[in-house]
């Protein structure tokens, strides 16, 4: 079946959601670790499951290369291949391959994007049909448009292009999705221009996709202006489907997307910050390596209740970091995964007690101050 998406309650802008999928139902707003080579990265399936993950992301473009879309399916699928049974969003590839296309107006056709693999130096084309069927085969319970991912900053002649031309693979890459089982959304672009987000979310709505996401924020513009794009987009967007931002993960961005009337995020920045021995607390971010924590016997952030948080140190975090022993990767991932999921737990409870704006307010102020 397709996805099936149920609006529960407003508190202003901020919804209170919930999703149902051939592999189970999740509640909104929801953080989506990044699962990019059919694994989050140091953590076992059980583990990612472990932290109240509603779904998880994979990545068209690495599957793609390495095992290869047949092999997945082949395999019965990427639910069985990574034996995960939880709901999966697979992107399109293409902000992979749009950061290799080395000449954007000669690499990016109407055809699609000519780009070199990063793993051999092939040749290689992607095109809107193509990423949708990888996709179909991967299986996923969610698929997305083949879109170009517009570099920030880019000018308006440019940026017009390029929307136009999305909007065109779009219709495309809808034209050849033949899973029935999975569900297919439209990528809204336009940059930072107000008319081009306004044209590319009417157009896109136009086609009757499962799901929108907003694209091509979180590309090295300043907070200010991916809010704006964030505003330009979302009122063109029905409430009665999800609304996903694509690539972001800071807890204060999920704030603003969730005002902003957001349910679904994804980002590598869990991860990689816990591979680097950064970990999330309700006071910012703090890092590991530092050696006033060599010391420091008091658990990450005594308000999580992951396992990290209810088994281990500091201290002792900060030894597996400092001798590069892969578990302190695996048991910061865990908790800076579930800090975010914890964090949307606490915002859909707001929601449900139209306290979003409190909520929000205090965790602000709380995740600013000093550490």
């Amino acid at each position: 079946m397709k996805i099936k998406y149920e609006l529960i309650k407003k508190d202003n802008n901020a919804r209170l959601g919930k999703i149902i999928t051939n592999h189970g139902t999740f509640d909104t707003p929801m953080f989506m670790p990044v699962g990019t080579l059919a694994n989050v990265k140091t953590l076992t399936p059980e583990q990612v499951s472990a932290t109240n993950a509603g779904i998880i992301l994979s990545n068209t473009y690495h599957l793609w290369l390495r095992p290869g879309e047949d092999v997945v399916k082949h395999a019965g699928g990427l639910h069985k291949f990574m034996n995960y049974n939880g709901p999966i969003l697979t992107d399109s590839g293409g902000f992979q391959v749009f950061s290799l296309a080395k000449n954007k107006k000669k690499d990016i056709t109407e055809e699609g994007v000519h780009f070199k693999s990063h793993i051999d130096g092939k040749n290689l084309l992607l095109t809107p049909e193509l990423s949708i069927e990888i996709q179909n085969k991967l299986d996923s319970d969610i698929a997305m448009s083949f879109d170009e991912c517009i570099p920030y900053p880019s000018d308006y002649e440019y940026t017009k292009k390029s929307t136009e031309r999305t909007l065109r693979w779009a219709r495309r890459g809808k034209d050849a999705h033949k899973n029935e089982n999975q569900s297919l959304f439209g990528i809204v672009q336009g940059g930072e221009y107000e008319d081009l987000r306004k044209l590319s979310a009417i157009e896109t709505v136009k086609m009757d996709f499962d799901g929108y996401s907003i694209g091509g924020t979180s590309v090295g513009e300043g907070k200010n202006t991916m809010y704006k794009m964030i505003d330009y987009a979302i009122k063109y967007l029905p409430e009665d489907k999800p609304r996903y931002l694509m690539g972001v993960g800071d807890p204060i961005d999920l704030l603003e997307g969730i005002e902003r009337g957001i349910d679904m995020f994804d980002c590598v920045l869990p991860t990689r910050l816990a591979r680097h021995g950064n970990a999330f607390t309700r006071t910012g971010k703090i890092n590991l390596k530092n050696q006033k924590y060599k010391e420091d016997f008091t658990t990450i952030d005594e308000t999580c209740d992951c396992y990290t948080c209810t088994h281990y140190t500091k201290s002792y975090i900060k030894h597996l970091i400092n001798c590069e022993e892969s578990l302190g990767g695996t048991l910061l991932s865990i908790h800076n995964i579930r800090f975010l999921i914890k964090l949307t737990e606490e915002i859909r409870q707001a929601i449900s007690e139209n306290k979003f704006k409190e909520y929000k307010e205090q965790f602000i102020k709380k995740y600013t101050s000093k550490n």
